[in-house]
């Protein structure tokens, strides 16, 4: 006889469309609430989230007013930044409490870290749940930025001396509250963590071995106060699925999850990008003229400054302009150079730091190499010049060994500002990532045009 076979339902892929979005917006009008949870049906929770994002704010929270709960609370979640900001603005107190409660720990303070004092006085006050006020009180009490302030209270533990029957049983009463878990952490009876052991061993070993003769003692934790910048590096290091975090005591106090890691490396990913843009500032582009401005402005006043001073350098020379008009040609070839090995040298230091690795070289070292870098280099593009200038643009020998000269000497001394910057801004405890922005550009276009005309002073005896 033929056997049924089971279908398995796939996951709903979405895309947002244009044409969508408006006749979910005319249903929403219209209060067209069969139409609104048909067509989000087995839609991922995180491309609602990106639909409500393009939403009116009022639209937004009419969607959430329909949805489950725990939908609703997964959705708050992944919405973006500015518009959960908006939305929490219109939502009632006992809203947000209720769907707080049905949300991870970690997840859970992030949105109560975003009220002000008072408001999230308010909603701490509606949380009926005791032990999940409880764990995100004490996650608030954490900088944001630490192992302890991005680690979720929700984890799986064991006794030593718990048998593997008791195990079992306690990971179904304990797993109620945890979505994920990778692997069971052991602790003694002061709650101290002492190592690790996987589902696999569990399942495998006999109902009367303990816990402690199965697990694995070598296990890596970091602490509360550890950075979250070091916790990502540890974790893709050692390739961790997550990571147990413990206090000063070594009492196991949370766990942290790839996924917030993620979160994480591309938080740091966008500050460093901006900081290379000449962005002073956490900016979205939703953000208001005014405040994308002030975030903009002090760089590029830098960059307008820069330009007036290589203007008055300039005049300083402008009576060997006069002589050597041609001089005025090659100035763009020489600032453009300059900039580009300052940068080139600047991100290379600034991906170096942020590796951290215990093999790394040391700011000498890194300073030779950079040195033997850009020699070689700097004789390449000046022979190249040299070549160029005398024999393909016809001018004087003496000409072409002159902007030779100048572009050898600019690319050694960019270098060296590429290098060292990066260096010394990560010694002061200043993101390095800055150094390969405006602010080495400026800095090289500068001690290009001075390398430059000094050179063309003493060989064109200007």
């Amino acid at each position: 006889p033929n056997k049924s076979k089971k279908v398995v339902e796939p996951i709903k892929k979405f895309e947002l469309s244009k044409e969508y979005l408006e006749r979910l917006q005319t249903g929403i009008a219209a209060s067209d609430t069969a139409y609104i949870l048909d067509s989000l049906d087995g839609v991922n929770v995180a491309d609602i989230a990106a639909i409500l994002d393009e939403l009116e704010t009022s639209e937004s929270i009419y969607v959430l007013r329909l949805m489950e709960g725990q939908l609703a609370a997964d959705i708050v979640i992944e919405l973006y930044d500015t518009t959960l900001e908006k939305v929490l603005q219109e939502l009632e107190i006992k809203e947000i409490a209720s769907w707080i409660q049905l949300m991870d720990s970690d997840d859970g303070a992030d949105i109560i870290s975003l009220f002000s004092e008072k408001e999230r006085e308010e909603v701490i006050a509606e949380i009926d749940d005791r032990i999940k006020l409880e764990q995100i009180l004490e996650l608030l009490r954490y900088e944001e930025d630490t192992a302890g302030g991005i680690m979720a209270k929700e984890f799986i533990r064991a006794n030593k001396n718990w048998n593997v029957v008791q195990t079992i049983n306690e990971i179904r009463r304990q797993a109620e509250n945890v979505d994920k878990f990778y692997s069971i952490y052991v602790v003694n009876n002061k709650q101290q963590l002492l190592g690790r052991v996987s589902l696999k061993k569990i399942i495998l070993s006999a109902s009367e071995t303990t816990i402690e003769s199965i697990m694995e003692d070598e296990v890596i934790s970091v602490p509360v106060y550890m950075d979250q910048e070091e916790v990502a590096s540890l974790m893709r290091k050692y390739d961790l699925e997550s990571v147990p975090v413990v206090n000063a005591k070594n009492k196991l106090v949370g766990r942290i999850t790839v996924d917030d890691i993620l979160d994480v490396v591309q938080e740091e990913a966008e500050e460093d990008i901006q900081a290379m843009a000449g962005v002073s500032a956490d900016i979205e582009e939703s953000d208001s003229v005014f405040t994308i401005s002030k975030a903009r402005l002090p760089w590029l006043l830098i960059g307008v400054i820069g330009g007036l001073m290589g203007a008055k350098l300039i005049g300083f020379f402008e009576g060997g302009l006069s002589k050597y008009l041609a001089l005025a040609s090659f100035i763009p070839l020489v600032a453009a150079t300059g900039g580009n090995v300052g940068i080139q040298a600047s991100s290379l230091i600034v991906q170096s730091l942020a590796s951290k690795s215990a093999f790394d070289d040391t700011p000498w070292q890194r300073f030779f190499k950079g040195f033997l870098v850009a020699l070689l280099n700097g004789l390449v593009l000046g022979i190249f010049v040299f070549l160029v200038v005398a024999y393909v643009y016809g001018f004087e020998p003496v000409f072409g060994i002159t902007v030779g000269v100048a572009l050898f000497c600019v690319v050694l001394l960019s270098s060296f500002m590429g290098t060292v910057t990066p260096l010394v801004l990560h010694h002061f405890g200043i993101n390095p990532a800055i150094a390969s922005g405006p602010f080495i550009t400026t800095t090289n276009d500068l001690i290009g045009l001075a390398v430059y005309f000094g050179v063309a002073m003493l060989l064109l005896n200007l």
